[in-house]
């Protein structure tokens, strides 16, 4: 019985049947059998698909899985698999008979990129911590069997890099920030530009949130005041890294602009009521102007009315006068009328 277990795991293989036959010492040989002609057997199947390992991606992103066949088999159907801890659920599967189909439970999450029966891919969308795990491609090929490749994916995430800089007056220099947050713990690496320069008095905590992510935050001193390029540089187990780079401001000029920004700031916030008090002003003063003129006016009249009425009182006393004097007048000339007649 347990000879006819090694030939059916390499059924051709005549060096098995003749090293069986050999062999003296039943249990020793056959054990060796197995391990041997059984595990190249292992490894020419692992040849044949062409897999990546393992794959990562950042929580939220989509991550690609793909299996190609090396050799040309006669393949009938390709099938997705994730492996749980007892079992195996389906995914989906492609034959040129029923096309792609993807089952219940994955169609949202869950799309063939690349529909063939020799090399398949799908991704998976909006990657979660559930989605964590291998994953098996089986080419189901005939008379063959079903020949397996499998992908593990980790799921990791990161945000971040942030740098914050600020001026140290004591010791002077630049005091350089940067932190990331991330699920496993990320690694903060900061980095200067200039090789003549480096960091100082570096200090790195870590603070485990609510949600298990873990934010790690590195700050360090920087000799250069300005003009400097810094950069910092995050990672989180296999993923690709991330690097932010920024320039080192000239704070002087910075903060002359932030003072006239504030100046200014603080001038548009007094222009409104200036020019309110501006307006008010105006207007009293315009009705000042218009009060007096008014007032003018009245006592132009007044004057003026006084004026026609002392005329008119005196105008009847010079008359009597006149007539007063006519009479005199008429008076003397008859005297002298009548002097001259006698």
């Amino acid at each position: 019985m347990i000879l006819s277990s090694v030939l059916t795991v390499v059924p051709d293989d005549s060096r098995v049947i003749d090293t069986t036959l050999r062999c003296r010492m039943e249990g020793m040989c056959l054990i060796f059998c197995l391990f041997t002609f059984g595990g190249s057997f292992q490894k020419g199947l692992a040849a044949v698909i062409q897999t990546q390992q393992m794959v990562s991606a950042a929580v939220g992103e989509d991550a690609p899985l793909s299996c190609q066949l090396l050799e040309t088999k006669d393949v009938q159907q390709v099938t997705w698999q994730k492996v749980l801890e007892k079992t195996e659920r389906n995914i989906g599967s492609y034959s040129e008979y029923y096309g792609e189909t993807v089952n219940d439970g994955f169609k949202d999450k869950v799309q063939f990129t690349e529909a063939g029966l020799q090399k398949n891919s799908i991704v998976i969308r909006n990657v979660t911590d559930q989605d964590a795990g291998c994953y098996l491609c089986l080419f189901n090929t005939y008379p063959d069997g079903a020949l397996t490749g499998r992908t593990c994916l980790t799921v990791y995430e990161l945000h971040g890099p942030f740098i914050t800089i600020s001026r140290s007056n004591s010791p002077p220099g630049s005091v350089v920030t940067c932190s990331a947050t991330g699920q496993p713990v990320p690694m903060v690496t900061l980095t200067v530009s200039d090789q003549n320069l480096s960091f100082s008095h570096c200090n790195t905590s870590r603070e485990t949130n609510t949600n298990s992510t873990v934010t790690v935050t590195t700050t360090a001193l920087l000799s250069a005041l300005s003009s400097t390029q810094v950069g910092c540089l995050v990672s989180v187990d296999s993923a690709a890294p991330r690097e932010l780079l920024v320039t080192v401001p000239d704070f002087k000029d910075s903060s002359d602009e932030g003072l006239n920004k504030q100046l200014e700031s603080d001038f548009r916030g007094f222009r409104w009521p200036m020019t309110v008090v501006f307006l008010i002003v105006g207007v009293l003063i315009c009705i000042c102007v218009l009060r007096v003129r008014i007032s003018q006016n009245r006592n132009r009249k007044r004057s003026e009315n006084a004026t026609d009425n002392q005329n008119l009182d005196d105008s009847p006393v010079s008359n009597k006068d006149v007539r007063l004097r006519t009479s005199e007048r008429q008076r003397q000339n008859s005297e002298d009328e009548k002097r001259v007649e006698n």
